[in-house]
């Protein structure tokens, strides 16, 4: 505890909070009694009979025992609710000459909070013996005396009270003396010698008489002294105070050496005789030890410090003697004046250093305060800091209780440090500051929390299995057991999903792992929840949102549509010699199942039997002439064409085309040099001028056939599973006789249909329309041979 001068206001106990909570404490007091020196462990009472309480009570509500003294004389057995002596008891060391010798108590129960007040009687045992201070006294009585005179003598001190203290003095048989026993105004017998008969100093110039004293016990205890009685001349006058008794006050903080007050005794006799001495008489060991009387000057000093918590007055008798024997007897009564000089105590009953959050009003702790000046320097105030969520309920005689104002947030705060200020209203004022730390302890009252709501982790599919792919993490405020977070997946929303074959999480960290190698083009995201646990009762927990985007890589090569690589017959394009530069051949058609760039194509020539004739456009695919054809080229030609991906590494693949030079378009049929027989040559002339006959025939017959297949196409839609799309008309491209420079003078259709899933962008089949052209000449039909392939077209 430490004492400061300066005082800040802090929230003060007001008057009426005390009548609030008096009603825990029960004003009625239990009453014990015990005899003084009863051996330590001797039972006193049952207080659980006394105070109406079970037995089990006492120990369920922690039941105390306290002495007003601060000094545990008094043991509690909370089992049996037995009180017993914790040691053996001096009535005379705790109460000295004060009767009744009471030693007050409390009893106090928490949860609630209770107090009992209790006094144990000390009752006092004839176990001391009256003693003189002196074991021999001289006493000068002049032979004048006369009868009847009074002589006081040194009393007894006897330590016992009442019964048991002095009672009376007697004094061994003689023929002029007797024993006269007084009450003094405080309680106190004292002895005076009476003298019965006329003295002569010649007759018996001195007596010795023995002086007893005795007390009221059973069997009475005795004292003796020595009384030496010297029969003096006569000085018949005897030294008088100028005032009796004399009062005078002082500070108890007074140094050491202060003159306390001056006395004065006059004698009106002459010379020897009237010469005055002052001295102390009868003092006790505790009024020579504080103070000291001048022989000459009659002023008393202060050898000692004052303590007016110890005793807050002195009765000094002092004595002036005359040269002659005789004296006069004066008292001094000096009042110890109180001054604040005592800091105020704080004694803590009960502590309580950890209290769970979100308790309702819990208690702290139970403190008494106490100040052992008296007045306005022993009143006392108790506060505690206005911003902390406590406060202060006070009780019966200084005891305090500390309680939480309201249930406390151990996330907001953990601890709390309580300054307990106990200030006087003393001049100058002290104070005293006890400093109290209470820990709040954790309640599972706060669920995990994931950083992020949601989260979006990328993989790129091919993965290998058991692929680290990212991470969820939650954090709970709470602390212990209570914040440790457990992860787990929660079922996914969709049945369809095999989440537990995709990806599984690790419970102490959150790591997402990727359980199997994933294809973007069978699954290109996926969404499923998390959850994370705390370890706490009981478990609270949350959820978070978890997208994974599978990224594509260039895992498939090119395919090409158009002209089919399938192994069957290969495909001719046929090109006028008449055709221009820039003629469009044929077109490479191809799809890349990857998406994005690794599905971005380009087109290149890779080999051609005749370099420079023939180009490819990169974007299209389009094979177009370089150049004006001549007679000298040749007539067939083999072109390799490369279709290649824009992915890292990238993809390609080949597309093989037959290229036939021709003269026109008459024949309808123009096998390959190779499987053509020898006799073709000879009858070129006839076979394109067929071809130029079926060519103009078609015309009238194609644009017939386009009507048709589009409106059996659209009624086809309802009924169709996928989506069937036929361009209406002709692909772009100048379509033109055979005279003119263009595309080929065939028009084309092709039936693209998709399955229902547009997205995954598989095709179902892939089929040209042709119509079927019926030409008549000299008198024979003539059909388009089904083994004709012609080029595909595909954007």
């Amino acid at each position: 505890m430490k004492k400061l001068g300066r005082i800040h206001p802090n929230r003060q106990v007001l008057a009426f909070i005390l009548m609030v909570f008096l009603s825990q404490v029960h004003l009625e007091t239990i009453r014990y009694s015990v005899l003084e020196e009863t051996e330590s462990g001797s039972f006193v009472a049952h207080l659980t009979k006394d105070l109406g309480l079970g037995i089990t009570e006492l120990a369920a509500r922690s039941a105390r025992v306290v002495s007003d003294d601060d000094k545990q004389r008094l043991q509690l057995d909370r089992q049996t609710g037995a009180l017993f002596l914790r040691e053996k008891l001096d009535r005379e060391e705790l109460c000295g000459p004060i009767e009744p010798c009471i030693l007050h108590f409390q009893v106090f129960l928490e949860m609630p909070v209770q107090f009992f007040q209790g006094e144990l009687l000390i009752q006092d045992i004839n176990d001391h013996s009256p003693v003189f201070p002196l074991r021999e006294v001289l006493l000068k009585i002049p032979e004048n005396s006369q009868p009847g005179t009074l002589f006081p003598l040194l009393i007894a001190e006897d330590l016992d009270v009442g019964s048991n203290g002095l009672q009376k003095y007697t004094i061994s048989p003689n023929s002029h003396f007797h024993i006269l026993t007084r009450n003094h105004s405080e309680g106190k017998k004292y002895p005076d010698l009476v003298q019965d008969k006329p003295l002569d100093r010649e007759e018996q110039p001195e007596f010795s008489l023995t002086l007893v004293a005795l007390d009221g016990g059973s069997p009475p205890r005795s004292g003796t002294v020595m009384v030496r009685i010297l029969i003096m001349d006569i000085n018949d006058n005897a030294p008088e105070f100028v005032h009796t008794p004399y009062g005078v006050q002082v500070l108890e903080n007074s140094p050491l050496d202060s003159p306390i007050v001056r006395v004065l005794a006059r004698d009106v006799d002459a010379g020897n005789f009237g010469s005055v001495s002052y001295g102390l008489f009868q003092a006790s060991d505790e009024i020579k030890q504080t103070f000291s009387i001048n022989e000459v000057t009659g002023e008393i000093l202060l050898k000692k410090k004052l303590d007016f918590e110890k005793i807050k007055s002195y009765h000094v008798e002092i004595e002036a003697t005359d040269g002659g024997g005789l004296s006069g007897k004066g008292t001094v009564v000096i009042e110890v004046v109180d001054v604040n000089d005592n800091p105020p105590e704080l004694i803590i009953s009960s502590l309580t250093s950890s209290i769970p959050e979100n308790a309702p009003e819990t208690v702290v702790s139970i403190f008494r305060i106490r100040d052992r000046d008296s007045g306005e320097n022993g009143k006392t105030i108790c506060s505690i800091p206005d911003n902390l969520p406590f406060v202060l309920k006070p009780t019966l005689k200084n005891f305090y209780t500390l309680v939480t104002e309201r249930p406390l947030d151990r996330e907001t705060r953990a601890e709390y440090n309580i300054t307990i200020t106990v200030t006087d209203l003393g001049t100058p004022r002290l104070k005293t500051q006890q400093s109290i730390t209470v820990q709040v302890s954790d309640v599972n009252d706060n669920a995990p929390t994931f950083t992020q709501t949601s989260y979006t982790l990328l993989v790129r599919e091919n993965n290998s299995p058991a692929l680290h792919i990212g991470s969820v993490s939650a954090t709970d405020r709470d602390s212990g057991t209570n914040s440790q977070v457990t992860y787990s997946l929660l079922p996914p929303q969709d049945p369809h999903l095999p989440l537990a074959s995709l990806v599984s999480i690790n419970a102490d960290n959150g790591h997402l792992f990727a359980l199997r190698s994933l294809d973007y083009e069978a699954l290109q995201e996926f969404v499923f929840r998390v959850g994370a646990a705390d370890r706490g009762s009981p478990v609270l927990s949350s959820e978070a949102m978890v997208r994974v985007l599978v990224l594509d890589a260039n895992d498939n090569s090119p395919f090409v549509l158009h002209p089919l690589q399938n192994g069957s017959a290969p495909c001719t394009e046929l090109v006028p010699r008449a055709a221009e530069p820039g003629y469009l051949v044929t077109k490479v058609v191809a799809v890349d199942g990857d998406s994005g760039q690794n599905a971005w194509l380009s087109y290149q020539l890779l080999k051609a039997s005749e370099p420079g004739l023939f180009g490819v456009w990169a974007h299209n695919g389009e094979v177009r002439t370089s150049r004006l054809l001549s007679e000298r080229d040749a007539a067939k030609h083999r072109l390799v064409v490369l279709v290649k991906d824009n992915g890292e590494p990238p993809r390609s693949a080949t597309a093989t085309l037959h290229v036939l030079l021709v003269d026109g378009f008459s024949q309808p049929y123009l096998p390959l040099p190779e499987a053509a027989p020898a006799q073709a040559q000879d009858d070129s002339l006839t076979v394109y001028l067929v071809v130029a006959l079926a060519s103009v025939s078609s015309l009238f017959l194609l644009s017939v056939l386009l009507f048709v297949a589009v409106r059996l196409c659209r009624r086809s839609r309802a009924a169709s599973v996928g989506r069937c799309s036929v361009p209406e008309g002709p692909f772009p491209g100048h379509q033109v006789g055979v005279s003119g420079t263009g595309t080929l003078s065939q028009s084309y259709q092709y039936e693209v249909c998709l399955t229902g899933d547009s997205g995954t962008g598989e095709f179902k089949f892939l089929k040209p329309i042709f119509p079927n052209l019926l030409v008549q000449d000299t008198g024979r039909e003539v059909k388009e041979n089904p083994n004709f392939r012609n080029s595909f077209v595909f954007s």
